[in-house]
């Protein structure tokens, strides 16, 4: 475990958080390094069955340490060596995105640039009332990473897209509710309870489903409808013969809560 990013792990729900308050939870190496591993090994942990982001100190996080990019010194490193380490370390969004297991950002204050990306690299995005998100890069003479433009686009369309990114406007989280950016905006006070009562309740899911479901989805962003049909038929057969379908048939006949074991 890093000290920059605290792993907590409870009832199936891994919270991942970000912990450089002073900075605003501004990402450098360390962190994102921190973040891949992380990742990595939540997609493939039998105890994982859903993965929150967030971040310390009332912030979920600015993007890059700009303060830091504008300070370096020595020498230049090649634009190969740079664009290979940013393309590693970019992996948390893919990872994020992919795994088999719902992801949340739980975005606290302000989401920014890679941030956001990082945000929206999650199926599911909570925020408190008074959060700000923005793409930012334009403001600093960057193009943009960690997916931004990619999920932003299957998010909201091209259109909409392109605006975010060409202008960056800094929306409210009302703004970003409206546009389709936000699963749900929470209360300022006792958001971080809120947000993890939330998580919990998928969680306490059946996770071999959940997981099933996600793939679905992932697979429809590119695949055509047979390819489609034919995963979704194999994924239900296989839900059917697990001990947490039989569990949720016989919670439903009985009506009380089905109490789900992952498997």
């Amino acid at each position: 475990m890093s000290d920059v990013l605290i792993e907590t792990l409870e009832d199936g729900l891994l919270t991942l958080t970000f912990n450089r308050p002073e900075r605003r939870n501004a990402l450098n190496p360390e962190i994102l390094d921190a973040l891949v591993d992380a990742a990595t090994r939540a997609a493939t942990n039998p105890a994982v069955t859903v993965v929150m982001l967030t971040g310390a100190g009332g912030t979920f996080c600015v993007g890059g340490d700009v303060k830091a990019m504008a300070a370096r010194e020595g020498a230049p490193i090649a634009v190969d060596d740079r664009t290979e380490d940013l393309r590693r370390k970019m992996e948390a969004a893919r990872l994020l995105h992919e795994m088999r297991k719902p992801t949340i950002a739980a975005i606290e204050g302000a989401a920014a640039g890679a941030g956001l990306s990082l945000a929206l690299a999650c199926d599911l995005r909570l925020a408190n009332r008074s959060a700000k998100l923005t793409t930012a890069f334009v403001k600093v003479a960057l193009s943009g990473d960690f997916g931004g433009t990619y999920f932003l686009t299957k998010l909201l369309g091209s259109a909409k897209a392109r605006e975010l990114y060409l202008t960056a406007p800094i929306l409210s989280a009302d703004e970003a509710l409206q546009i389709g950016l936000l699963t749900r905006v929470l209360d300022d006070s006792g958001f971080q309870d809120a947000a993890k009562s939330y998580a919990m309740t998928l969680a306490r899911g059946p996770r071999l489903t959940l997981g099933s479901i996600k793939h679905n989805l992932n697979l429809a962003e590119y695949a055509p409808l047979a390819t489609c049909l034919d995963n979704e038929a194999a994924n239900h057969v296989r839900a059917s013969t697990t001990e947490d379908h039989r569990e949720a048939a016989a919670a439903f006949v009985e009506k009380r809560q089905p109490v789900f074991k992952g498997r």
